[in-house]
């Protein structure tokens, strides 16, 4: 039996609602499997930790996240912090320390859950953005000077690397040779005439090796506009830092909610531990109304375990939620449903353990 350790960050919002909920799944999932087990530890980092300490987490944060086999991750930010503290305190130090240099986000058409794009269907709407994770236009670069005068000036330099765009392209590129063989490269290389040329540049070279993949150099603008009318001519997107994020909110959407949609934050040659967060935030609207969909932080879970080796684990998840959506009875209100958090985790595991009879 193989023993894992987990570092569970809950962070913000309803992240401390929905991680707890996805922890019962995965423990639901070593006990019916008997394959692993897993060893969990809670660190409080996020904007209450900030308020408390003036620090997002600890300032050996990421040497204690370095002896952990993966993390979990609920939400980073929330109005009582500004947000580019609560990002840059927390979230980008991890993605950026850890070298998780893919965001590997999934778009996929749930059985039982309605897309707002009329005629589509599930198996319509099944593909991956593959997010380049650690510099591009979350850097850091740049500053401000003059400030409060008339005469402030703010710079934002993005930054991209050969190595960092290499990387996260080749990858791209295997996965879309292990899936339906067809990658579309965003850019916007007519107005960002250097960063994006270079980036341009390297899908075209690295390219070369995959000459069983057909490539495509969209323009954001116009990607975005085909997410909307022809996302089934879509199976692996890769993109800069700043595209991948706004391409993954519309991806998430069009598959009917923010709230199913999961990421993992990888570090590919498994250096460093890597990290699996839902898209959706910390809502503060919603919290403590006991109705965060939970169906993120869990599918989040299952990506988890495919990960670090427990993929059988990790396909019962997937199969579990997609019964529970097909069934449509136990659904939160962001899919149209009225059940509570709990329950959905609840109607999950049960079909879990039913399936494993």
């Amino acid at each position: 039996m193989k023993d894992y350790t987990i570092a569970v960050i809950p962070g913000d919002g309803i992240g401390e609602e929905v991680a707890p909920e996805g922890v019962k799944v995965l423990n639901a999932a070593a006990d019916i499997t008997g394959a692993f087990r897993l060893q969990y530890e809670d660190l409080p980092y996020g904007c209450n930790y900030y308020l408390k300490t003036g620090k997002m987490m600890a300032d050996d944060g990421l040497k204690i996240l370095k002896s952990f086999d993966a993390i979990y991750f609920g939400a980073v930010g929330f109005p009582t912090v500004p947000d580019h503290i609560s990002l840059r305190g927390l979230r980008l130090p991890i993605c950026q320390g850890l070298e998780q240099y893919v965001c590997y986000r999934p778009s996929l058409l749930l059985p039982g859950v309605k897309t707002p794009l009329a005629g589509k269907k599930v198996g319509e709407i099944d593909f991956v953005v593959i997010r380049e994770n650690t510099e591009g236009e979350y850097a850091g670069a740049g500053g401000r000077s003059h400030r409060g005068l008339p005469i402030e000036v703010a710079v934002e330099t993005s930054v991209f690397t050969r190595v960092g765009v290499e990387r996260v392209v080749r990858y791209a590129f295997n996965l879309a040779r292990a899936r339906r063989k067809k990658l579309v490269s965003a850019t916007k290389s007519n107005a960002q005439q250097h960063s994006l040329t270079f980036w341009d540049e390297i899908v075209e070279a690295v390219g070369k090796e995959f000459s069983d993949v057909q490539i495509e150099r969209v323009l954001i603008d116009a990607l975005a506009a085909r997410f909307v009318l022809r996302p089934e001519s879509l199976d692996v997107v890769v993109a800069s830092n700043l595209f991948g994020d706004i391409l993954t909110d519309l991806g998430a959407a069009i598959c009917g909610s923010m709230g199913i949609a999961p990421s993992g934050n990888i570090n590919p040659e498994r250096a460093y531990p890597s990290m699996f967060e839902p898209l959706h935030g910390s809502a503060p609207d919603i919290v403590g109304k006991g109705i965060a969909n939970p169906i993120a932080m869990i599918w989040c879970g299952a990506m988890m375990l495919d990960f670090i080796g427990q993929k059988p684990a990790a396909q019962m998840i997937e199969r579990a939620i997609t019964a529970v959506t097909r069934a449509g009875r136990v659904l939160t209100p962001d899919l149209g449903g009225t059940a509570k958090t709990m329950e959905v985790t609840n109607a999950i595991i049960a079909e879990m353990r039913a399936s494993a009879k």
